[in-house]
């Protein structure tokens, strides 16, 4: 850690507490509180995520880009303005998929996942590359959807027909006889990059709708014949558009729109915090640090699966950095603890987590002063 503790090379790399904290103010909490103990530190901010909600603004700070807003759908089909970020020296939009479909929109009584659809995320695709970018980054994250891509591939224009009938809801896939092109709404898109924190595929006990549908609150009977529907879109997809994605790691992200993206735009999905941490120059900043904190809301196994302390745990290794990180709760599991040589938990002695998460602030700068005071 360097021979003078006080003038240690500190990176600050923590992803966002859902519900609570962006990743941005999660990193200057913990600075707070570990200037107050090491004053004379060289700490450097590096804010991440892993292609789910939070994203767009770790990609915008970090690439000084803008928010561009458009008139678009929300999952239910209610008209919305939709935000998304526009890098203008690359030509780059970086769009959040929850943005347009996203739960945070649809109330817990409003919910119905045979008709819930990613139009609008086809919409928000469509205004960047009208703009002329060059490429469209797509976080996969945050949705309440289970369409497959349907409704995206519907707005950039590809029609889903039952014979000469065309079908309007995700539901009714399990009747898709073909699938067309209407050539006069087609675009010319540009690069597309799906950006996924999961690495499911589409179909199966591990697919988008067995593990993600419950959690949005689709009932068994609707998981019956959404997961149908899914197998019928891709079958058609085979025959029609001579592609098979279905298996493809990151297919089931964000209600299959992976394996839409990839079936319909010729997509390439990657792991959403390979993404980010290339963008934003995450091993040059943790090759110049003597010590690395990173974070989440909630630390445990699924952090294993492409999350961010994961990822900044692994990079740190590699470049021989120690590693510590500080969350909201943690999880006693050995494969996760291993990762790093120190957790710090926010709530502690019982506390609520709805206590822990309205005090996040305060709490991230009494466990940063903790942990400066063990270096």
């Amino acid at each position: 850690m360097g021979e003078d503790i006080q003038n240690m090379r500190v990176l600050i790399a923590p992803d966002k507490f859902k519900g609570s904290l962006g990743a941005k103010a999660v990193a200057e909490n913990i600075a707070v509180g570990l200037r107050q103990i090491l004053p004379d530190a060289t700490v450097e901010l590096v804010p991440l995520a892993d292609g789910g909600e939070g994203t767009a603004s770790v990609i915008r700070e970090a690439g000084d880009g803008e928010w561009v807003t458009c008139a678009g759908h929300d999952a239910l089909g209610r008209a919305i303005e939709a935000r998304y970020v526009w890098l203008r020296d690359r030509a780059m939009a970086m769009i959040e998929m929850s943005e347009a479909a996203g739960g945070r929109g649809v109330a817990a009584g409003e919910r119905d996942l045979e008709s819930a659809n990613t139009y609008g995320v086809g919409e928000m695709m469509k205004h960047a590359a009208r703009r002329d970018a060059k490429e469209i980054l797509i976080g996969l994250g945050g949705s309440a959807t289970n369409d497959g891509g349907f409704g995206m591939a519907r707005a950039l224009g590809f029609l889903f027909c039952e014979n000469d009938h065309a079908l309007e809801s995700p539901g009714d896939l399990v009747r898709l006889t073909r699938i067309a092109r209407d050539e006069a709404a087609a675009l010319n898109l540009p690069r597309i990059i799906g950006a996924a924190d999961v690495r499911n595929p589409l179909l199966g006990e591990r697919g988008a709708t067995r593990i993600f549908g419950p959690q949005k609150g689709g009932t068994p009977e609707q998981l019956e014949v959404l997961e149908a529907a899914l197998a019928r879109l891709a079958e058609i997809v085979r025959r029609d558009l001579g592609c098979d994605f279905r298996e493809t790691p990151g297919a089931g992200a964000a209600g299959g729109l992976g394996f839409g993206l990839m079936s319909f735009c010729g997509a390439t999905i990657r792991a959403g915090f390979e993404v980010v941490a290339e963008f934003v120059g995450l091993k040059a900043a943790i090759d110049r640090a003597d010590v690395v904190i990173t974070g989440e809301g909630r630390l445990d196994e699924q952090t294993l699966e492409g999350k961010v302390p994961a990822g900044v745990a692994g990079m740190a290794r590699e470049s021989g950095k120690p590693v510590f990180a500080i969350v909201g709760s943690g999880s006693d599991s050995a494969a996760v603890r291993i990762l790093f040589d120190g957790i710090f938990v926010l709530a502690r002695d019982s506390m609520p987590l709805e206590e822990s998460m309205a005090r996040a602030g305060v709490l991230l700068q009494e466990r940063a002063r903790e942990l400066a005071q063990m270096m």
